[in-house]
C-alpha cells in the first residue's frame, strides 16, 4: 500500500495542473493552480500541502503517524469534494464543462484514503500471562 499511496499523491499533484473545468462563455480554463478570471483562488495548493504531510506520515512506521495520516486524508478528501461542488456548480444559468483533472483529483483522494486505511504496519504482540 505504500506505493499506491505514493502513486496517489503523484496523481493528485499532476491532476492539479490539468484543467478542471472550462467556462465557455468567458473562455476560462480553471485548474487547481490557475483560476484566472474567477474567484476560486488556487485550490490545488491545499492539496499540495496535504499531500506533503500524507507522504511524510505514510512512510513513518509508527502507529501515531498512521493515525495522523487518517486526519490528513480526511481533510484532503473533504477539500476535493468541496472543490468538485464549488468549481463545477452552475452559475447564472451556465454550467461549466467538467474536465479530466477534476475527476482525477477525486480518484487520487480516494486512493489516498484507501492507502491510509490499510497501512503496512506490524504491531507488537503483548506478552500473555
Amino acid at each position: 500500500m505504500k506505493w499506491i499511496g505514493l502513486f496517489a499523491v503523484i496523481l493528485l499533484v499532476v491532476s492539479c495542473f490539468i484543467p478542471w473545468v472550462i467556462i465557455t462563455s468567458k473562455n476560462i480554463i480553471v485548474s487547481g493552480v490557475d483560476s484566472t478570471g474567477t474567484n476560486f483562488g488556487k485550490p490545488g495548493y491545499a492539496h499540495f500541502v496535504l499531500g506533503f504531510f500524507f507522504i511524510i506520515f505514510h512512510f513513518i512506521p509508527r502507529l501515531w503517524a498512521k493515525r495522523f495520516n487518517l486526519v490528513i486524508v480526511a481533510l484532503n478528501i473533504a477539500w476535493a469534494v468541496r472543490n468538485y461542488f464549488i468549481i463545477s456548480m452552475c452559475r447564472e444559468g451556465e454550467c461549466p464543462v467538467k474536465q479530466t483533472g477534476l475527476w482525477l483529483v477525486l480518484a487520487a483522494s480516494v486512493l489516498m484514503l484507501l492507502a491510509a486505511l490499510f497501512p503496512d504496519i506490524q504491531l507488537k504482540e503483548e506478552g500473555k500471562g
